[in-house]
């Protein structure tokens, strides 16, 4: 892996603070970013506006900033992309990819369920119903990317070797919703070829979503990015620790236990230092070990441009 052309990102959603669930998956991408002498970048993903908490963004960035997670250059803002994403959405239109879908949720799921006598575990796959036109009096609800036949295969760094048919396992998918909202998997996939990112460092709850942003960063000609999908921390259920199963947001009095327990989580061992900077140096060592190419000697794998917001 190139060190000099290393571009990562952490790419939280403002639906709340960063909680110890959301820390391992920052942590895990800026000790790559370090690890590899690369850029760190900071993206708010606040296109799903009726999830967003007003204040969210900026006590993120506070919060990364206590933890000595300092990013590099100005913070991406998905709700200022707007025209962007229109622009991607036009082109794969004009190609004859997108089509205008009239289904409800229900409708889908009674598709398949007639189908297939059953519905599966998981996600439903969209059955085709309007791929070659709408029934006679629907209209447009949402608008689905044709999905070419064939496998999707990818190395996941941590995961391994993935593959799917996302033509039969998922279907054509939404890229704009019927709520007017742009799709988090075409406004991932346009924000990561603006802004040059070659690996994505993320929580394993995201990996399902790979094989989708394949298949449009191929049919718009961008870049596929490494991929590292490293495991999600679960509460005592065994749920997805997250604000909805109940996530504590992190305090900044705790910066350097909340750090401790997100390196173990990541199979760095106990790591044992006064402070946060020297923390981070430690664990920005042990992860080159296991991941990648260690910084040059004299480096401060904490330090970070000072943190700014793109309006």
């Amino acid at each position: 892996m190139n060190r000099s052309t290393y571009i990562g990102r952490f790419a939280p959603s403002p639906s709340g603070p960063l909680h110890q669930g959301s820390l391992v998956a920052a942590l895990a991408s800026y000790l790559d970013a370090r690890a590899h002498g690369g850029q760190w970048l900071l993206r708010i993903e606040d296109l799903d506006t009726p999830r967003v908490v007003p204040g969210a963004a900026e006590r993120i960035c506070r919060q990364l900033s206590g933890l000595g997670l300092h990013w590099d250059g100005p913070v991406l803002v998905q709700s200022e992309r707007d025209a962007v994403y229109r622009d991607a959405f036009d082109r794969l239109t004009r190609a004859g990819h997108i089509y205008g879908c009239g289904c409800t949720r229900k409708e889908i799921a009674d598709s398949v369920l007639r189908r297939d006598g059953r519905l599966p575990d998981g996600e439903v796959p969209y059955p085709g119903t309007c791929a070659h036109g709408l029934p006679p009096g629907r209209h447009a609800r949402a608008w689905r990317v044709r999905v070419p036949s064939g496998i999707v295969q990818f190395e996941d760094r941590w995961a391994g070797s993935q593959h799917q048919d996302v033509a039969a396992d998922v279907g054509d998918f939404v890229l704009l919703r019927a709520d007017g909202l742009w799709a988090y998997q075409l406004a991932v996939v346009v924000d990561d070829a603006a802004q040059h990112i070659t690996d994505v460092v993320r929580g394993a709850d995201l990996l399902a979503s790979t094989p989708r942003q394949r298949v449009l960063q191929r049919l718009l000609g961008m870049p596929e990015p490494r991929m590292m999908h490293v495991p999600v921390v679960t509460n005592l259920d065994g749920q997805k620790l997250s604000k909805q199963t109940g996530a504590t947001a992190l305090d900044p009095a705790h910066a350097l236990d909340d750090l401790r327990a997100a390196g173990r989580h990541l199979g760095l061992g106990d790591i044992v230092r006064a402070d946060v900077a020297s923390w981070l140096t430690e664990a920005t060592r042990r992860w080159s070990a296991r991941w990648g190419t260690a910084p040059r000697l004299g480096t401060d794998v904490a330090a970070g441009q000072a943190p700014t917001r793109r309006r």
